[in-house]
């Protein structure tokens, strides 16, 4: 068999979940039709957790052929924002996905009332006046049965009435709840008697005044699924509990709308898979919103945050996001991913797409002692070595000129081949020069120039340039650069498990929220240099836009920069690095 026959025959790789709907849709499940939904709810940011579910929701609606609803879970009203929901939308197209209609779980509360109506008309559900205390008490345990609310068996009249009163705006919260009544003995946890709705007094940021009362989660998800069409839920791997419920509200809707058994197998299906986690990473939007309320970082999208919006400022590309979530894969068991993994798929990504600009970080100045004074040129410079179709830019070249710092040693050791008195060094894309010596501070012993010589011959792009040299070292002319500031980031935890510990000091210290989170919190997350010098023209680049600082990394332009004032942030490095 030939190469391209074997290729043509090899087997389509599918993860799990899209083997699910790949068999569901051959067996003609729900007419043969694929709809998925993303329910992130409006409280916060994404994170990149939540880009594993995006790319999954949407991906799988996109590869065979459905659609993907964007659904804002936006049941609790004290936490909920306009704000949030923008950035979702945000985030989602700017990973490069479309969804098919925008929804709120608010759009069927209406109808969710009236099916709750209808489960306490039918002996399904009551309204309970015990405290959280009592109920919780009564709950037992995974290998104890509960005991039943002395509330369970209240005429359905009297909970009808209830049921209004706590919708009234008269009752004061934690007074009732609605239950559904279910089996106090399960063995699912989550059957014994889970609440449907509680009172909260407070407007809704879309419905106004109307509801004081509001469904929980578990009432809202499987229904409004339903009554949306949504074919296949897909959700991770903490929902699995919750799964013989979803499939029971169900049962339920369907029989309250008269479609029972005549639906047959159209019926939304949920599965799960695992979560993404990150080492050095907490993904938590109420720890993420104490970190911006409490200042340590500066906003949603500081740079060393887990957002979609955080990561996008740091200089990651929505390609290079996907790429690493392809890699880590989706199974039915959690795991702890390395970073790296993200940071090397970022590198991979930049690699292809990253504009190669020349800048100095840790300047020192070199003085080409035999290069005419006044003069200068002009040297062509390849954009983007891998993507030659982005053509060229010009750096001017002078006698002054910066190199990095660490670029060069009085005293080299064997193995050290930059700069070097009476060694010679090749100027990137210019000349060789020899250096002839340098001038140190007196006082402190910081070198404050280089004087080297040029082998005007040796220009890069001649006959001349063939004569090789061990170290080439990129440059800045002194003339022609200007100033930028350079945002450096590091992690932002110490610990490799922030979740974990953070919950394990709260326990030993009796304290929460920040006081938890500092004694983990790296101080040197973020470093600011303010002595770093650029290409002129980098400082008219776009924000966002993929820089590759030639042998040092990669970086980006952030929101902040100005043609007057240029900021870069650091992405990632050349190479891993081996520590953290």
């Amino acid at each position: 068999m030939c190469a391209s026959e074997s290729t043509a025959e090899k087997k389509e790789t599918l993860n799990f979940i899209e083997q699910k709907i790949k068999d569901d849709l051959a067996a003609g499940l729900n007419g043969g039709r694929l709809q998925t939904r993303f329910p992130p709810e409006p409280n916060g940011y994404l994170h990149i957790g939540h880009a594993k579910a995006i790319a999954m929701d949407f991906g799988v609606a996109r590869k065979f052929g459905g659609v993907c609803n964007l659904r804002m879970d936006d049941t609790n009203p004290q936490k909920e924002d306009m704000e949030y929901v923008k950035a979702i939308e945000r985030d989602i197209e700017w990973l490069g996905f479309k969804w098919g209609k925008m929804v709120y779980a608010s759009d069927y509360f209406q109808e969710l009332w009236d099916f709750a109506v209808w489960c306490i008309k039918t002996g399904k559900a009551y309204v309970d006046e015990q405290t959280s205390e009592q109920i919780a008490a009564q709950k037992g345990t995974p290998t104890t049965p509960g005991t039943n609310s002395p509330y369970r068996d209240r005429p359905i009249e009297e909970s009808l009435a209830l049921f209004e009163e706590m919708n009234s705006g008269n009752m004061e919260p934690g007074k009732a709840i609605l239950r559904a009544k279910i089996d106090m003995a399960s063995s699912n946890m989550h059957f014994r008697d889970p609440i449907m709705y509680r009172v909260l007094n407070l407007p809704h940021w879309r419905t106004g005044t109307a509801w004081n009362a509001y469904p929980m989660y578990d009432f809202t998800h499987g229904q409004s699924d339903y009554l949306e069409g949504v074919t296949h839920s897909i959700c991770t791997l903490e929902f699995v509990p919750h799964r013989e419920l979803y499939d029971l509200f169900v049962d339920w809707i369907k029989e309250w709308k008269g479609e029972g058994d005549n639906l047959g197998d159209n019926r939304p299906r949920q599965f799960e898979f695992n979560k993404l986690n990150l080492n050095y990473t907490l993904m938590s939007k109420r720890n993420l919103l104490i970190l911006t309320k409490e200042g340590v970082v500066n906003g949603w999208d500081d740079p060393r945050m887990p957002t979609i919006c955080g990561i996008r400022r740091r200089g990651y590309s929505p390609e290079s996001i996907l790429r690493f979530i392809d890699s880590i894969g989706y199974t039915t068991f959690d795991a702890l991913n390395d970073v790296k993994l993200m940071e090397a798929a970022a590198r991979a990504d930049l690699n292809e797409r990253a504009t190669r600009v020349s800048a100095v970080l840790d300047p020192v100045k070199v003085i080409i002692t035999n290069y005419p004074e006044g003069q200068t040129e002009e040297l062509e410079v390849v954009n983007n070595p891998e993507r030659p179709e982005e053509g060229t830019h010009y750096i001017t070249f002078s006698r002054e000129l910066w190199i990095e710092r660490d670029d060069f040693k009085a005293e080299p050791d064997k193995k050290f081949f930059r700069m070097c008195p009476g060694k010679e060094t090749r100027l990137k894309g210019a000349y060789i020069v020899d250096c002839t010596g340098y001038k140190a501070n007196p006082v402190t012993g910081d070198v404050e120039e280089i004087y080297c010589t040029y082998d005007p011959d040796s220009k890069a792009g001649t006959p001349g340039a063939s004569r090789k040299v061990k170290g080439t070292l990129h440059w800045l002319s002194c003339a022609h650069c200007v100033p930028a500031e350079v945002r450096n980031y590091e992690c932002l935890w110490t610990c490799e498990n922030p979740r974990d510990a953070i919950k394990q000091y709260e326990k030993e210290h009796g304290v929460r929220g920040i006081d938890a989170m500092r004694p983990f919190l790296n101080p040197n997350s973020l470093s600011v240099n303010t002595s770093a010098f650029v290409e002129k023209w980098a400082a008219e680049l776009p924000e966002f836009s993929y820089l590759q600082f030639q042998r040092i990394g990669y970086y980006n332009v952030d929101p902040d920069s100005t043609p007057e004032h240029p900021v870069f942030n650091s992405t990632v490095g050349l190479k891993d690095s081996k520590g953290k």
